[in-house]
Parts: C-alpha cells; sequence; structure tokens
C-alpha cells in the first residue's frame, strides 16, 4: 500500500492537463508532492484523444452558461497561447459554417447570436459571393467565418503537457487499470486489476469513456448524481488526392454532432467526418466502408465536385456520451464534494467535444474544485 498526494485516472489528454495543473499547484505547497497518472493502456491518449478532428473550436453552439460553453471559450485562449508557448504545432485556419438553403440561413443568424452570448465576437457573415471568393470550390446560399477556429497536432500537445507533469515530479504509470474504491472522509484507496492498493489524498477520475462505470464503483460516496454511459461513434472518410480548400468547412448542427465536415490535418490531408452511429461497444472502432455512400451525399451539399471513389475509409473514435440516442446532448458533469460527499473526489464525466479545446479550462476548474 502506498500513500499518495493525488492519483489522476487516465491519461488522455484531458487527464493529462489535469495531472499538469494539479502537481504544478501541489507544488508549491510542498517540495516533493506525489502525483500519479494511473493508465489502462501502455501508452498516452489511445482512446478518444487520438481519434477526433484534431480541431480548436471557437466556442460557437454550445448552450449559453453551459461549462461546454465557458471552457471551451477560455480554454481555446488558454490553448493558443500554449501551444505558441511551447512550439506545438498548430494553425489558426478559420473554418466557415455554410448554409445551402433559406432555411439554414436562418440557422447561422441565430448560430451568431449564440456565439456571441458565449464571448465569441468574431463571427462574420458571408454572402455566397464572399464565401465563394474564400473558397471557390463551395457551394453554399451563405456562411458564418469563424477565424479563431485552428487545428493542432494532438499527440504533440499531450506529450508536451506530460513533460510539463513529469518535471513536476508527477509519474505516468501505465497498463494500470483501477478496478475499484473505498472512500472515506480523509482517504480515498484505489485497487488496481494487479491487487495493489494506492491510499490518496485526492482522486481526479478523468477515464474518459469508462469514467460513468468508475464513478459508480467509488463505495462509501453518495452516486446518484453519476448518469450512465452510452457510445457515439464518429466514422471518418479520408480524401484521395489534393484539397481544394484552405480552411475548414462545416454544415450546419445536426443532432449528435457537428455533421459530416471538412477537416485539415498539418500535413494539408483532408478528412470527413464525424458522423453519428450510436453503438453499444465502445471498442468497435472498424469503419464500415458502405457508410461512405452516405458521406458523399452530406459533402456534396457543400462540394458538389468531389469525385466518386475519391473517398477512402480513415479512423473511427467515440465519444463518451452520458445521454442516450434520442435525448438532449448533456453538459460537461463535473463532480465533486457537494455531488458526492468525499472530500478530494473529482469525476469529470461525458467530457466529449470540445474536450481538447477546453482541456487546460477543465484543468482550471479542478484545481478550483480541489485546492
Amino acid at each position: 500500500m502506498e500513500q499518495v498526494d493525488a492519483v489522476v485516472i487516465g491519461a488522455g489528454v484531458v487527464g493529462l492537463a489535469v495531472a499538469r495543473a494539479v502537481a504544478m499547484e501541489l507544488a508549491k505547497q510542498s517540495d516533493s508532492p506525489s502525483v500519479y497518472v494511473l493508465e489502462q493502456a501502455d501508452s498516452i491518449g489511445t482512446q478518444t484523444s487520438s481519434r477526433n478532428s484534431e480541431v480548436i473550436h471557437a466556442g460557437i453552439y454550445y448552450p449559453h452558461g453551459s461549462l461546454k460553453a465557458q471552457l471551451c471559450v477560455r480554454g481555446r485562449e488558454l490553448l493558443y497561447a500554449y501551444l505558441q508557448d511551447r512550439h506545438v504545432p498548430h494553425q489558426r485556419l478559420g473554418k466557415l459554417i455554410v448554409a445551402v438553403n433559406a432555411d439554414q440561413d436562418q440557422m447561422l443568424s441565430g448560430i451568431k447570436e449564440r456565439a456571441q452570448k458565449n464571448g465569441v465576437m468574431d463571427l462574420e457573415f458571408l454572402t455566397k459571393a464572399q464565401a465563394q471568393a474564400l473558397e471557390p470550390e463551395l457551394s453554399c446560399s451563405s456562411a458564418l467565418l469563424s477565424p479563431s477556429t485552428g487545428i493542432l497536432d494532438t499527440h504533440s500537445y499531450m506529450l508536451s503537457l506530460q513533460g510539463d507533469f513529469e518535471n513536476a515530479g508527477g509519474v505516468v504509470v501505465f497498463q494500470t487499470e483501477v478496478v475499484s474504491a473505498t472512500c472515506t472522509n480523509d482517504n480515498i484507496s484505489l485497487r488496481t486489476q494487479s491487487g495493489d492498493t494506492i491510499d490518496a489524498k485526492r482522486v481526479i477520475n478523468c477515464s474518459g469513456l469508462k469514467a460513468p462505470l468508475l464513478a459508480k464503483m467509488f463505495e462509501g460516496a453518495q452516486n446518484s448524481s453519476i448518469p450512465d454511459a452510452y457510445y457515439c461513434k464518429g466514422n471518418y472518410f479520408l480524401l484521395q488526392g489534393k484539397s481544394p480548400f484552405k480552411r475548414l468547412i462545416y454544415p450546419v448542427p445536426e443532432a449528435a454532432g457537428l455533421g459530416v465536415h471538412l477537416t485539415l490535418d498539418l500535413g494539408g490531408q483532408v478528412k470527413f467526418g464525424p458522423d453519428v452511429e450510436w453503438v453499444k461497444d465502445p471498442t468497435d472502432l472498424v469503419v464500415n466502408p458502405k457508410r461512405g455512400e452516405l458521406f458523399y451525399d452530406a459533402v456534396r451539399s457543400y462540394w458538389p465536385a468531389l469525385p466518386d471513389g475519391a473517398l477512402i475509409p480513415g479512423y473511427a473514435g467515440i465519444r463518451p456520451k452520458i445521454n442516450a440516442q434520442g435525448e438532449k446532448t448533456e453538459d460537461f458533469k463535473i463532480l465533486d464534494t457537494q455531488d458526492h460527499k468525499i472530500p478530494g473526489l473529482i469525476h469529470l464525466l461525458g467530457i466529449e467535444s470540445p474536450g481538447i479545446t477546453s482541456s487546460l479550462a477543465i484543468a482550471e476548474q479542478v484545481i478550483q474544485r480541489l485546492l
């Protein structure tokens, strides 16, 4: 049995951002704080953190006053500053949110209004001609330009966070899965799959897809407010050939996601997705080539010149949902002592998009609630 100051469960992008913040804060209070990240895989960021669009979101779509809205806007500012300071590869490309008919033209007005309420003040309405002047291959009736949207190399970002964490004295322990926990008012005892026990003063559950399931295993805590876990698969298809676009292209949002959008990586590779496919198995990451047929129709609504046969299956990721199919999309949930009555325990639940953009702001929230 080992007694430590803090344990973060999960070495995804949010877990690493939280661990970094906790280690740096505790280092101000003690010469050698013991802070561990316990990760069930053999490397960092193997799940949702490495299977996404790698987009830095502006904070446009989320309900006013929600944690997603607040933490995305704050997180975007922190993230751009961090990436620039650490020379982590990224680009502020901007994106176009495109309408293709009169009904969607009206939706853009609502999107802009919501964005302004969230503190995103730089959106610009574009006419069809203005949008096509920026992107000649684009088909639309109008568009919103978001200059604050960008892309990043998520793995390089996670490596930088891990480096900061380790420089502050933290240790990442791989192939170590937490399978149960017992809570008292002054201690949290974690048990791993190997039978080892770690006693911690503070525990932050950042385990992503399994976070709700794990949260319910904390004996001695009041777990009635913990939601169930649901899994929404997002499939991506890659474009064969060179992209005619210089910016990200998004359709107006759809249920459970932001539509089949066009994004670029830092190497210029175009990818389309994610779509929305509700699944029961979070390990189901195979892209069904037949879903590409639906992608052609979706993409051609804003890029009619997409050639036949140009899309090939890419990869898939799983959104860690805490709402079922057909239910209203839930906000991020950060459960602390007020929720479960255990000092030093925090659960981060439903941290889907914009989780990467929000990661440093989520870490700030954890510090405020924990220390």
